[in-house]
This record gives C-alpha cells, structure tokens and sequence, in this order.
C-alpha cells in the first residue's frame, strides 16, 4: 500500500523537516485540493503534529477530513477515549506512539488497556527512530530502547507497524531501505515506512518486500509524481 501523508500544524496542512517546527518546508491553508489529488489511493496518513508535541490539537479539522476520505490516524493519542472517539468518527486505524511507552519502557499496562476496547486489527504501533533509538513526543526523547529489541514484544498489541526513519525525515535525500527490510525480518505485522523516501525505486523496492510507503515530502516537492505511484497500487 501507498499512502499520502497529511500533517497538520495550527490548523495548517505542513511538511517539517526531521519534526521540527523551525524546518517547515511546506504549509499550506487549504487540505481540499490534496483530498481531490488523494482520493485515488484510497487511504491517507494524516497526523496531528500538535498533538503528538502537546501543544493543543486540531481535532475539529480531522474531524472534517475524516468525512471526506478514509484516514489512518495518530499524533498524540494517549488516552484508550481518545483511540475510541476516532474510531467513532470513522477512522480506519488508530496510530499509536508515545502511549506505547513509559519511563524508557514499553507501557505494557496501556496496550493491554486498549486492546481490551480496541481490536488490534485497528491498531498501528509507531515505532519512530533516530540512530536506531525509538523516539517520542514529537520526537523530540529518545526511550533508549532499540527497534528491533521492542518489536517483538509489541507485536501481540497491534495489526501494523509505522516505522519512521527519523534521521532523512522530510531531507529528500532517500531512506536506509535495507533498515526497513531488517524490521520487517522481525515481526509477522504489516510494516509502513515512512522518512527519507525519495525516489520511486525506493517505493517499488519496499513494495518488493512487502513493505507499505508513507510518503509526505517527496509527493508535497514533486519528487515523486502521483501517476507513477498509483501505477504500483
């Protein structure tokens, strides 16, 4: 699969450079138009950066969006109400980050929590990482924990995995395929990578190995154009 990301920052659609507000590279006051490019995907990524940092939400304009096309949602879902209202709007799946984690462990009592309301069929765990670390809050704190340590353990609590390669996040300088493949290697879930993708060869390559693509910057710069992708689709 192969899904057009949709971040949003104070109620603008935003493309930021490694999560850093102060590295916008793109925003954009409108959301209609890309829907109307979107729509043939069949499902986006659209994720509440506000949220995910603690500062506030854009709750009202998911809320919109979510009426006109399927989305998979996630930025700053820390409580098993919030995962369930977003279900409740008609969300596709829910994407889980931070919550998976506390005090530099995996939050084992939460999951549990919410598979007890949220099928794991609805569940995405992110497990995004700088230098191999997973990050949180924006990623702005690293947990210390290796990916492929807690992959394992997380797998029974989700259906899928988004693995964002933090370090090329939003540079359009290409990603470590090869990274990817590893965690694949790891888990029987579904994976989506996101950061860094660039290129069209590295889509078909992750396509290859049964590997989704999340791609936000290279679509936003016309690295990659949609025609070609929904081609792979």
């Amino acid at each position: 699969m192969i899904y057009p990301c949709i971040d949003i920052m104070n109620g603008k659609v935003v493309q930021l450079v490694q999560g850093k507000a102060e590295n916008k590279q793109i925003e954009l006051d409108s959301y209609t138009d890309l829907i109307k490019k979107f729509k043939p995907f069949g499902t986006i990524q659209l994720i509440d950066l506000d949220a995910a940092m603690g500062k506030g939400n854009n709750y009202d304009l998911i809320k919109k969006i979510v009426k006109e096309i399927k989305c998979r949602v996630g930025g700053g879902i820390r409580r098993v109400g919030k995962a369930e209202e977003l279900l409740d709007l008609g969300v596709e799946k829910i994407i889980i980050g931070s919550s998976a984690f506390r005090d530099g462990e995996i939050d084992f009592n939460f999951l549990t929590d919410l598979n007890q309301i949220v099928p794991k069929e609805k569940i995405i765990i992110a497990i995004d990482s700088i230098r191999g670390e997973v990050v949180i809050k924006g990623w702005k704190e690293s947990t210390k924990l290796k990916v492929e340590d807690v992959i394992k353990d997380l797998e029974p609590y989700c259906s899928e995995f988004l693995a964002t390669f933090v370090d090329k996040e939003g540079m359009l300088q290409g990603t470590d395929v090869d990274f990817f493949k590893k965690l694949k290697s790891l888990t029987k879930n579904e994976i989506t990578a996101a950061g860094g993708i660039t290129t069209l060869e590295e889509v078909k390559e992750l396509k290859d190995n049964n590997i989704s693509s999340a791609l936000g910057m290279a679509i936003y710069a016309e690295k990659i154009k949609l025609e070609d992708l929904l081609e792979l689709i």
